[in-house]
Formats: C-alpha cells, sequence, structure tokens
C-alpha cells in the first residue's frame, strides 16, 4: 500500500507543492495517482485536498501565491483580544477550490486530522472508504480542510456544526504519517512490511531560542515581535509542530526503514508558516529536493 503523508506549515506549503508539480512535470499525470491513500495535516490538507481532486499541482501552487498575501494580513497585533488574523480569506480560498463536494462523495482514501478542542480530543477528518464510525461524512471538504489549518492564536477555531469547536491538526499530527499506518494496519489489515510512505515535509527551520541574560521568559520570547511592524513571530506553534513532525518521522523510519521516504530540507534561516515573502526561496527550494532525489522517488512510485 503506497501512501503519501504531507506535513502542515503554512506557507512553507509551498515547498510541498513543488516536489508534487516537479513530479507532475516529469510523469505526465496528476500525483495523486501514484497513491493509494493521502493524507495531509494543516497546509497539507490543502494540498492532499487538492489531489484527491485532481487538481493539478501549479493551478494549487498559484493559489497559495494569489491567497497567501491576503490570508496573512493582521487584524490585531498579538492576539489578545482576538486573533492575529481573520479565516475569512481562507474560507473563501477553500470554498473556491473544493467548491460544495461532501467527504461522502470522495471514495479514495483521505485523511485530514484535526483536534476537536470543545473535547480536547485529537479527530481525524475521513473520506468515504467504508471506515467504521466515521461520522463527518456530510461535512463540506473545504470545512473539513478549515478545521485542521485553524491554527491557535492565529486563526480562530472552526465551529462544526455548533457541536463542537476544531484547531489545527499540527497539534498533535503535524506529520500525519503515523495516523496513515495506524489506518493501514487497522482498516486495511495490510502488514507493515506491505506499506509504503512518501513524507513531504515544509523545511526544516533553525528556530533561534538565544540563552540571554532575561530570566523571565514571557510572551516577547515565545511570540517576539518585529519593530516597527508590530507584526507577531509565531516561534512557539513553529516549534511545536517541528517537534511534532520531527519526532514522528523517527519512529516511522524505525518502523517502515526503506519504506519509508521522507523529503524534507534545511532552509538555513527562520521561515515563520505566515511570512510570504519566501515563497519563490521555497518554490526553488522543493524542484531542488526533486532534482537532488529523483532516483530515489522513482524508485519508490515505481517498484
Amino acid at each position: 500500500m503506497k501512501i503519501l503523508c504531507i506535513d502542515g506549515g503554512g506557507i512553507r506549503g509551498v515547498f510541498a507543492v513543488s516536489i508534487l508539480k516537479a513530479l507532475e512535470d516529469e510523469y505526465k499525470q496528476p500525483a495523486g495517482g501514484f497513491f493509494d491513500m493521502i493524507a495531509g495535516t494543516s497546509t497539507g490538507s490543502i494540498i492532499a485536498s487538492s489531489l484527491i481532486m485532481g487538481k493539478q499541482m501549479n493551478e494549487v501552487l498559484s493559489g497559495y501565491k494569489a491567497y497567501g498575501k491576503k490570508i496573512f494580513v493582521k487584524q490585531a497585533k498579538v492576539g489578545l483580544f482576538k486573533s492575529v488574523y481573520s479565516d475569512k480569506y481562507l474560507r473563501r480560498f477553500f470554498r473556491k477550490a473544493f467548491g460544495e463536494t461532501e467527504l461522502s462523495e470522495i471514495k479514495k482514501p483521505l485523511l485530514i486530522p484535526a483536534v476537536d478542542v470543545t473535547h480536547g480530543k485529537p479527530f481525524v477528518h475521513r473520506s468515504n472508504y467504508g471506515h467504521p464510525g466515521n461520522d463527518s461524512l456530510s461535512m463540506k471538504l473545504w470545512d473539513a480542510v478549515l478545521s485542521s489549518c485553524s491554527a491557535p492564536v492565529y486563526f480562530p477555531p472552526n465551529n462544526i456544526s455548533n457541536s463542537y469547536l476544531s484547531i489545527d491538526g499540527g497539534l498533535w499530527a503535524n506529520n500525519p504519517s503515523l495516523v496513515c499506518i495506524t489506518e493501514a494496519m487497522h482498516h486495511f489489515n495490510e502488514e507493515l512490511q506491505n506499506i509504503k510512505i512518501l513524507s513531504l515535509g515544509t523545511g526544516l527551520q533553525k528556530i533561534d531560542f538565544t540563552i540571554d541574560q532575561d530570566k523571565y521568559w514571557g510572551v516577547k520570547h515565545w511570540l517576539p515581535f518585529k519593530l516597527p511592524s508590530m507584526k507577531v513571530t509565531p516561534k512557539l506553534l513553529d516549534l511545536a509542530l517541528h517537534l511534532s513532525s520531527e519526532s514522528v518521522t523517527y519512529h516511522c523510519q524505525h518502523l517502515l526503514e526503506g519504506n519509508y521516504l521522507r523529503l524534507n530540507e534545511e532552509l538555513g534561516e527562520e521561515m515563520p508558516f505566515d511570512d510570504t515573502t519566501f515563497v519563490d526561496e521555497l518554490t526553488m527550494l522543493g524542484k531542488k529536493v526533486y532534482e537532488d532525489r529523483r532516483e530515489e522517488i522513482k524508485e519508490f512510485l515505481l517498484t
């Protein structure tokens, strides 16, 4: 069973899109067709859902570029009294991309991790492939994606039919690979040795928490301001997403060994998930990673 898993990471999702675009350019076919199951968390859920819907990655890349600058326009400096960003353009982007398609209409396995913050538990939105107890099939695809993308402090929680509030799935499964291993084994009865995962990261940041003389750590250290714009940098959330992804990567590399292909790359600097100025750089980096690891990718896809 071949599975594609795509990390969360905000605008850095462009890195993963660029890899998939390079794949499509080489093989002249939709990237989603190579996989039996696709999963994505947060920004990864946008990409995963686009693949499931048969969208070309050059179209998705254009969407990131067009909407990124609109989505990450602050409405609050810190988010003490309201979210830093409105979800207005997120909703508009997702509704335009996915229309009124419901999860019940999607037969290919699609998994979108989120968090039911009202009841304090992880949640996975699933498409209609026969998973028992799947109670979110009537949900619109765009609504499930919005649930997974609602990063706390930065975007408001997504209200799910007045039943519960949903926030970013990256808080527990920023790399959804373990979710997919569990699904493959327990729902599809696959043996561990028959599971192959291509895992796409969104870049490895050097998040700087330099030791200084200030012994009292507070908001200014975890969520530092940029002057004079007073824009808050999402260091704490970026750190949490990074740790979530890398811990899952470690476990999956040991569980699947050669059947786990992880594509990620050092960014060399901090690239906050809401900084759209890095889009072109991330696009070029994704293309380079594909070129550098083309033979590994080919072997994964064709064997």
